[in-house]
């Protein structure tokens, strides 16, 4: 008789908040079972302070705990601390990298993505994605003169606002900023707020945050890129101070509509004898030669070459996929992610998904759409571990309502940042309309309208306008008959609809 393995009738892979938020509402669901946890981080991302702020809007903080105490929350959830060295989905076990296996009844993937390197290996290239790059990122950054932001998501747009004493070079592929979440409007409305000099006090972050002593960093073999830290929120740098070495505060430059073509080193350069461009003062389009010398020279796309200390690389990520591929033949989204169905099941049998690892392969809600952003991983790990339990039960269950309409709120640049449905016109083609109302550097709302319906809204500022346009948008009520109206200030829009 073989001895016995270690069994777990439902087995979560991941300490981000999609796997904590699973593992959670599994431990719910079935107290009298063990629910094991696989991460290779002796730190789990927990939500703390949740607040449904409306049907679909939800606002939490993220905060880094030690995993005791996670097991001290639920008695019934085990925190294996290693990483998944294989999947053998046809014995319905994993392997550990200390060498352990556990066999599971159903197993969650939340594994999150990694940053997209634009070179690997270089060590003037930072990848920032998560809290550990954004730590060593700051090291660097006291002894940096000037650097190049290349990228243009959320995470570059907060690192240009925050970094202060240094010249920053961003490069980015869209003609204007932050677009993945701003049309040229809102980036406008923003972007004038960075090259305004920033006076007000920076505000206090009320949260704990917990960092993991270097007592690990010896005992990893593996390379920084393989090493996958939990994924950045919106106020990740508020524990970190942001200052290079010069004296004077703002300097941005935006190179926009390129991307890296090179990277050399200073000898490589030296050999070549090409010319690099000095930073551009007072506005005015740099022509001049650069007459210092720097560790490393960035050629972009548009011909320009410009050196600096080190480049940060933060375009994105990829999910993080290739531990569980092996032996086993997922399907794989567009994206590379883990193809999901509605149920958030994967092709293999009892081996579900959620997060930043899968891809959404239902038909989704028209006002729907897969952002790789910390609600959808609370969403998508909380309603795949319901869809786990009903079925172990025999039961399937409705698609959870966070799915029906795109809703996440954030900050940027201290201002308040609400995006909903199809906020940049995703997918609708030509046959839709703007409409904006905008006070400099109080407010910016923008509404996109199909068929005089609301398909979409970007709300900058304390507009208070969130819970009406939700409504408007899910009702999906014909508005053509106010027309213009529909965003007058002096018209209270919520007395019509409610």
């Amino acid at each position: 008789m073989e001895a016995a393995r270690p069994a777990g009738t439902f087995v979560v892979v991941g300490g981000g908040i999609a796997g904590v938020t699973c593992a959670e509402q599994l431990a719910i669901s079935f107290p009298e079972e063990d629910i094991l946890l696989v991460t290779a981080s002796p730190v789990i991302k927990a939500v703390t302070n949740f607040k449904q702020v409306s049907k679909v809007l939800e606002e939490f903080d993220v905060e880094e705990q030690p995993s005791t105490m996670l097991e001290s929350r639920f008695p019934n959830i085990k925190v294996i601390e290693s990483g998944v060295k294989q999947l053998k989905s046809e014995d319905h076990c994993i392997f550990t990298e200390d060498g352990r296996e556990f066999v599971y009844k159903k197993l969650c993937l939340c594994a999150g993505a990694k940053p997209k390197l634009i070179y690997e290996g270089n060590p003037h290239v930072l990848g920032i994605r998560d809290t550990d790059s954004a730590q060593e990122f700051q090291k660097e950054l006291t002894k940096a003169r000037r650097i190049m932001i290349v990228g243009n998501g959320g995470i570059a747009l907060e690192l240009v606002y925050e970094i202060e004493g240094c010249e920053v070079i961003w490069a980015i592929k869209d003609k204007a900023i932050g677009n993945t979440f701003f049309d040229a409007g809102a980036a406008e409305f923003l972007t004038s707020k960075l090259m305004s000099e920033k006076s007000e006090a920076k505000i206090a972050h009320k949260r704990t945050i917990y960092t993991v002593e270097d007592t690990k960093k010896e005992t990893r073999t593996k390379s920084k890129a393989d090493y996958v830290g939990s994924a950045l929120g919106p106020d990740w740098h508020g524990g970190l101070a942001l200052k290079g070495t010069e004296e004077f505060s703002h300097s941005i430059h935006i190179e926009t509509r390129c991307e890296v073509k090179k990277i050399y080193l200073e000898e490589e350069f030296k050999v070549m004898k090409k010319k690099s461009l000095a930073f551009p003062k007072d506005h005015h389009k740099s022509v001049t030669a650069d007459k210092e010398m720097w560790p490393v020279y960035v050629e972009l796309t548009n011909g320009k070459i410009y050196g600096c200390d080190f480049l940060v690389s933060a375009t994105g990520v990829t999910p993080n996929v290739h531990p569980f591929l092996h032996t086993n033949s997922f399907d794989l989204g567009e994206d590379g992610g883990l193809r999901v169905d509605d149920q958030m099941r994967t092709s293999l049998p009892d081996i579900y998904a959620a997060g930043d690892i899968c891809t959404a392969c239902w038909q989704p809600s028209p006002v729907w759409q897969q952002m790789r952003l910390w609600t959808q991983a609370r969403q998508m790990g909380c309603y795949a571990a319901k869809c786990m339990a009903a079925a172990s039960m025999g039961h399937h269950i409705d698609m959870d309502f966070s799915f029906e309409l795109f809703a996440h709120v954030t900050k940027f640049f201290n201002y308040k940042v609400v995006l909903l449905g199809k906020y940049n016109a995703q997918g609708l083609g030509s046959d839709h309309e703007l409409m904006l109302r905008c006070t400099r550097g109080q407010e910016y709302v923008k509404v996109v309208m199909q068929n005089g319906r609301m398909m979409g809204a970007v709300l900058i500022g304390e507009t208070d306008l969130e819970e009406t346009f939700e409504n408007l948008i899910l009702n999906q009520m014909d508005l053509s008959s106010y027309g213009e109206d529909l965003l007058d200030p002096n018209i209270d829009i919520e007395d019509y609809f409610d």
